[in-house]
């Protein structure tokens, strides 16, 4: 009788999972378990790529570079290391942004991959617009991001 039970609870859940492998395609998100279990849509697949994706940190890697079908974050302040940099340089980048260069104007226009060609229409971008990023003496770093990213978005 325990074995009856431990069957039906089996079968059960294959079908329980398998309505929900089937109610969508991207369970598994993006990275390389998506690209090597592509066009597989059963349970063991998409399970398989899940793990697949966790297993070996492809996934976060794959959403961090734009890479194996993930979409990269677009938006300037999507970036840790460009978040810590501005609120820990706010006096500096100022200072920079406004005579239009500097080591701490690089460093921003190297955290946020500007071509090395285009930096010095970069900088003068940004200090033509100065105004409209330091908006306040009360501006935070989340605001200066926010407020370059308008300043260097095309129109």
């Amino acid at each position: 009788m325990k074995r009856f039970g431990v069957l039906a609870l089996a079968v059960v859940a294959v079908m329980v999972f398998t309505g929900v492998a089937f109610a969508s395609k991207t369970n598994t998100g993006c990275g390389l378990g998506q690209l090597i279990f592509k066009g597989h849509e059963g349970l063991v697949s998409q399970t398989c790529a899940a793990t697949f994706n966790g297993t070996f940190g492809n996934q976060t890697f794959g959403i961090t570079s734009g890479t194996s079908e993930c979409d990269q974050f677009k938006t300037v302040w999507a970036s840790e290391r460009l978040n810590i940099f501005v609120a820990d340089n706010m006096d500096g980048l100022a200072k920079d942004i406004a005579q239009g260069s500097g080591e701490y104007l690089n460093t921003l226009a190297v955290l946020l991959e500007v071509p090395e060609g285009q930096r010095v229409d970069f900088y003068s971008r940004l200090q033509s617009n100065f105004s409209q990023i330091y908006t306040s003496d009360q501006v935070t770093s989340i605001d200066v991001l926010k407020n370059i990213e308008t300043v260097i978005s095309p129109t």
